[in-house]
């Protein structure tokens, strides 16, 4: 699987959810290797979007269509100043992966000095936390080769995460998200109250 991480400040909300549902309905249809996105704005109107392809070269050939230039140069002005892209081609899903059934979604973005063993990390988190994290739906987690790396958590709700980052966790859990938190160092954290999840047409 293959992220593309795209962030910018928004200027015009409401016409960039109208480009991104044009997007959906008109260009979704014709971007093969699609798998699907994630995305939203946090409160300081930073925008950020999560698309996954089942490969690079897919990613490539969607950009290279002329509707994909003509759609983005119109949505590139629902910005204030530059949108930044960032390509993860080490990208994995954790317990099951994304859900479009979250109601809340946690990216974390960020760099670490070993993505390989940061994705071993939440690969074995993952099959543990059903039992004690329930309200996790599932994950995904995207190197970029260079050291940084985006991951997305996807909750039922926020005041479920919320309560549930209060309880106690078994000892080898707890290992676990200790040696994941030194890896991942400083990061950037971008709440998705309102997550805009689409999944591919089948």
């Amino acid at each position: 699987m293959f992220i593309q991480v795209i962030q910018g400040k928004v200027a015009d909300q409401p016409r960039l959810r109208e480009c991104m549902d044009r997007w959906n309905e008109e260009l979704q249809p014709g971007a093969t290797g699609y798998l699907g996105s994630t995305a939203g704005t946090r409160g300081d109107g930073t925008y950020i979007a999560l698309v996954r392809f089942d490969s690079e070269e897919a990613a490539r050939r969607n950009s290279e269509r002329p509707e994909q230039g003509t759609w983005w140069a119109e949505t590139e002005r629902c910005f204030d100043g530059p949108v930044t892209f960032m390509d993860c081609p080490d990208a994995m899903e954790w317990l099951g992966g994304g859900s479009d059934d979250a109601g809340f979604v946690q990216i974390m973005e960020g760099h670490t000095t070993d993505a390989h063993r940061l994705s071993e990390l939440m690969a074995q988190a993952g099959d543990k936390l059903p039992g004690v994290r329930p309200e996790i739906l599932g994950g995904t987690f995207a190197a970029a080769g260079d050291g940084g790396y985006v991951e997305a958590v996807y909750f039922t709700t926020e005041p479920e995460a919320r309560a549930h980052e209060k309880i106690t966790v078994p000892d080898d859990l707890r290992s676990l998200f200790e040696e994941e938190g030194r890896l991942m160092g400083e990061v950037d954290y971008f709440d998705l109250r309102e997550p805009m999840l689409v999944s591919a047409s089948r």
